[in-house]
Order: C-alpha cells, then structure tokens, then sequence
C-alpha cells in the first residue's frame, strides 16, 4: 500500500460523521489502528473548519509537534520565493533540462512550474535555490515563519535529508491556513497560483489540493480539502 493510499483512507475516516467536539486536539480512535495494520509510525493530524467549532484530530499528538525535514512538500512555499524574486516568471515558463538523468525519468525533460509540482522535479528547485541564494532563502523562510527557518550549509538539499530545515505536521498545517487565506506575505496571485498547481483531485463540491513528500523512510502528504462550507487540512 502507498503512503497516499494509506492516508487517504485515514482522511475517510476523518471526514466521516463523528459526534461534536469542544476545540483542542482529540485522539481519533480509528487511525491506531491503520498505523498499526501497516506496521507504520507516523502521525495524522486533521483540522476541519468546516463548521462554526474548529475541530482537531490527530493520531500521536508527540510526533505531530516534532518536526521533520519537510522534503519536497517545501516545494510549495518554495514556488512562492520562485516567484517573489522574479526566479519564475508564471506558470507558463519553461526551464530547460541539463542533460543529467537523475534515476527519475520524468525528470528528465524540461520543466515549468506545473510538470515540476506534479512530478516533484528536485533539480528545478535546486536551481530556484541557487538562483535566489542562501541569504534570501532565509529571508523568506523567516518571513513567514516556516519550521526552524534553517538552510545550514547545502544551499542545494537544505530541505531534503539529511538537511537542516525542519517543520512538524502541525507548523505544516499553519503554513497551508495561511495559504488558504492568502495571508502570507507575497502577491495574491502568487498565493492564488500555487494553489491551483497544488490540486490533486476535484468533484462536485469539493477540491483537494496537497503536495506529497519523501526522504528516506520519511514520508509526508500536506494538503487541504476544500468544501463550500470550509477547508479540513491534513498533514
């Protein structure tokens, strides 16, 4: 079973009827038990604001406040700095590949911001990160208080293991609120795009936006589904 897989049917089960909750973090009895099937350790905290009552629930409330090398979800703030410092013009932009096969072949061609969030191309954004600089990188990642807001020294993979950012599920799901609104502190409609690359799946009345993750053993999935009456976000 893949990590996504796993986690959305958590999500089912987070969104799934349940008796009302005062607001504060609530243990949801049915994911152990998911975790424990698929001899996985890991967390899920889920936050509905669906309604008048924020509610949270979570799976291991420790690990959700721990935090991890964000991998490759760091690619969606890091769209925002992409495009703040004039590194990514728009959507439309095409960044050619170097030639170097790099064990992915989706990789392997040349990329906008749309084929790079979807295939989660990592040479694209080390490129970002080069072309921004270990100073500015910092700037922004201060500004908008992600994680530890740590480069370190590897300008290249400061955001990939064994880097020295980190940020826990629950500074994710802070990250991605803001985002929502458009309450971070970049153009509205850089907010607005990153969000339309972010879209996985779509129905009726619904849309899922998130951006998966992987370094090593760790794994994440961050995201948000979007319902008329509000957003419940994940991570």
């Amino acid at each position: 079973m893949t990590l996504k897989s796993f986690m959305t049917g958590a999500l089912l089960l987070a969104l799934s009827p349940l008796a009302a909750v005062a607001d504060g973090w609530q243990t949801h009895d049915g994911w152990a038990g998911l975790f424990d099937t698929h001899e996985a350790e890991g967390t899920l905290l889920v936050v509905d604001k669906r309604g008048e009552t924020v509610q949270t629930w979570v799976h291991d409330a420790e690990r959700a406040r721990t935090a991890f090398v964000p991998a490759s979800t760091f690619k969606v703030p890091h769209t925002l700095f992409a495009l703040d410092a004039g590194v990514a013009k728009d959507e439309f932009q095409r960044f050619a590949w170097d030639g170097v096969e790099r064990g992915v072949p989706a990789w392997d061609a040349d990329q906008d911001l749309r084929t790079a969030m979807r295939r989660s191309t990592v040479w694209l954004y080390q490129h970002f990160a080069r072309e921004i600089g270990e100073a500015d990188e910092r700037r922004y990642l201060e500004l908008i208080g992600y994680g530890n807001a740590e480069v370190g020294d590897n300008l290249e993979h400061f955001w990939l293991e064994p880097g020295h950012l980190a940020i826990s599920a629950e500074g994710q799901i802070d990250f991605l609120d803001r985002l929502y609104r458009h309450a971070l502190p970049f153009e509205e409609a850089d907010q607005r795009l990153v969000k339309d690359l972010m879209i996985s799946e779509a129905g009726s009345d619904w849309i899922l936006r998130g951006k998966t993750g992987w370094s090593g053993e760790l794994g994440w999935w961050v995201g948000w589904v979007e319902w008329p009456s509000g957003p419940v976000f994940f991570a």
